[in-house]
Order: C-alpha cells, then structure tokens, then sequence
C-alpha cells in the first residue's frame, strides 16, 4: 500500500505542483479576475486528486482481488492527499520565491479595496487592521506553509472520502 500511495502522491504532487507553479509565474499578473485563478486551481487540484480514484481501484482490483474496506481505501487516500499537498505548499514557496510576488501585502490591499467601497469609515478601520495583521501573519513562512496547506487539504479529504465510499467492497464482485 505505501508503493501505491507513494507512486500516486507523487503524481498527484506534479500534477498539481506543475498546474500552481506554472499558472503562478507563467500567468502571474496577467489572469484577469482572481475568480479564474481560483477555478484554474480548484480545477487543477480535481484533476490531481483523480489519482486517488485510480489508485484505490487499481489497489483494490490488481493487488487484493477486488477487495477492499472503507477505512484502508480512507488510508490510501489520504495518504496520496498528503504528499499532494506537500507539493502544492512546495510549489507556492518556488512560486513566491521566483516571482518575488508578496501575496500577504496584495491580498491585504484586495481587503482593504472591498472595504473602502463601503465607505463606513468603522469597517474601513477594521479592515486596514485585519489587512495589516494578515501581511505581517503571511510574511511568516510556517504561518503561511499552513494557510496554504488548508487550501487543497480539505479537497483532498472530502475526494478521499468519496471514493472510498464509492470503491470500497467487502466482497469480491462477481464475473
């Protein structure tokens, strides 16, 4: 079971690394609307996690003869989820490093433009506050690895469950 989560993971890892990577510096600024940016990512982390799929039912049908229980499918993905989320967090550190792009001071100045257009002069207060301590937090390396990892971890479990849920016998299927 580790050859086949380590095999998958790692495909899984590329195919969302490479998706993140490559859309962060080859697109960079030039993506039109942070909602594409989003489905473009979100999308990508779909394709990645497919790889749980395969994996559980080829596990299942080539290694224990069609066979296999909720809680170790569960396993396998989540284990492929892990290593795919290492890469993710991976590739968003290269993406910053190689772009020089300070995500935590745009992302704060995106808070404080949705607030502005308020014009509540409290909210307005409140959000340069939260802006402001949302850049110092993201400046962090640990802080924002984990902000990161929260991003394609809850995909990765609820696909893992879903497939186990769907895959998972506790007989063998009949020819």
């Amino acid at each position: 079971m580790i050859t086949t989560i380590t095999r998958y993971g790692l495909a899984a890892g590329l195919i969302i690394g490479s998706i993140l990577f490559g859309t962060t510096v080859g697109l960079g600024q030039h993506i039109p609307d942070p909602a594409v940016g989003m489905a473009i990512g979100y999308a990508g982390m779909l394709l990645a996690f497919s790889m749980i799929v395969i994996a559980i039912r080829r596990h299942r049908d080539g290694v224990l003869g069609g066979v296999i229980g909720f809680w170790p499918a569960l396993g396998l993905g989540l284990g492929i989820t892990l290593i795919a989320t290492i890469f993710y967090v991976l590739a968003w550190e290269a993406a910053l490093a190689v772009t020089g792009m300070d995500f935590g001071a745009e992302y704060a100045g995106m808070m404080l433009a949705e607030a502005e257009k308020t014009r509540d002069a409290a909210a307005i207060a409140k959000a340069k506050a939260e802006a402001a301590q949302f850049a110092r937090d993201y400046a962090q390396p640990w802080w924002r690895m984990g902000v990161t990892a929260t991003e394609i971890l809850p995909v990765g479990l609820l696909v893992s469950l879903m497939a186990a849920g769907w895959l998972s016998r506790r007989h063998a299927a009949v020819a």
